[in-house]
C-alpha cells in the first residue's frame, strides 16, 4: 500500500476557508466524494450540513489523517481502487471550488494548480507525517509559530500547544486523541496506537520541543 501526503492551497495566498460553514462544507465533501458513485451536493444555504447514512458503494481512498488551514489543506491518503487517489482529489477540489465560487460570487480557478502528492517512502517519514499534519495549527499560536524548527526551544509552552490543538476542530487530531469529531471520514487502522497512547506521544513530542531535548531537525513539507 502506498501512502501519500496530499496538499493544496488557494491561488495567490488567499483564504480557502472564510468561516466555519466553509470548513464544514469541505469536511462534508471529503465524506461525500469518497465514493465511486456520483456525489450528491447539498444546498450551499443549508446551515447544518448532514452526512448521509453509511451507504458508500466503493471508497476511492482511505483518509488516514487531515488538517484544514486557513488557506490550504493537508490529507494523508492511500488508494483503495486504481485511479482512486486522482479521482477523489479532483472531485474534492472541483466540488469545493464550485461551492466557494457560488457562495462568494466569484469565478475562475480556486486552487493553486494540481494537488501536490508526496509519497511516504521511508520509516522516518512515516513516523512523523501524522504528527506533522496535526501540528500545523500551531502556526496560529503565539509562541509556537516556529514549531517546524526543532531547536532553540521553538515551542514556548507544550501545555498551551496541547490545549490549542484540542480546541482546533478542523483536523483529525481530536479523533486520534479520543474525542469523536468527524470519525465517519477517517480510517485509523494504519496508525494503530490507542487514543491514550497517541495523546501521550504528542505530549512527549511537544515537551521535547519545549525543552530542546531532540537533535536539531527541520520539517520541510510545506
Amino acid at each position: 500500500m502506498d501512502l501519500y501526503h496530499a496538499l493544496n492551497r488557494r491561488v495567490e495566498g488567499g483564504l480557502l476557508f472564510l468561516d466555519s460553514s466553509d470548513y464544514v462544507r469541505f469536511v462534508h465533501n471529503m465524506y461525500e466524494f469518497n465514493d465511486s458513485a456520483p456525489a450528491i451536493q447539498s444546498d450551499r444555504r443549508t446551515q447544518n450540513v448532514g452526512f448521509r447514512k453509511p451507504n458508500i458503494k466503493k471508497k476511492l481512498v482511505d483518509i488516514h489523517g487531515w488538517c484544514l488551514m486557513r488557506n490550504h489543506y493537508h490529507l494523508l491518503l492511500s488508494e483503495k481502487v486504481d485511479g482512486g487517489l486522482t479521482l477523489f482529489l479532483r472531485k474534492l477540489n472541483v466540488g469545493y471550488a464550485n461551492y466557494f465560487n457560488e457562495r462568494y460570487e466569484r469565478s475562475g480557478t480556486l486552487f493553486q494548480g494540481r494537488t501536490k502528492k508526496i509519497l511516504i517512502e521511508n520509516d522516518a517519514h512515516y513516523n512523523y507525517i501524522l504528527h506533522y499534519i496535526h501540528l500545523n495549527p500551531l502556526d496560529y499560536l503565539k509562541g509556537s509559530e516556529k514549531w517546524r524548527v526543532r531547536s532553540k526551544n521553538e515551542i514556548t509552552s507544550a501545555k498551551k500547544a496541547e490545549s490549542y490543538l484540542k480546541d482546533y476542530r478542523w483536523s483529525s487530531y481530536l479523533d486520534y486523541t479520543g474525542t469523536p469529531n468527524f470519525p465517519s471520514i477517517l480510517s485509523t487502522t494504519l496508525f494503530s496506537n490507542t487514543s491514550e497512547q497517541y495523546t501521550k506521544e504528542i505530549g512527549r513530542y511537544l515537551r521535547s520541543a519545549e525543552t530542546n531535548e531532540l537533535e536539531t531537525t527541520k520539517f520541510t513539507l510545506e
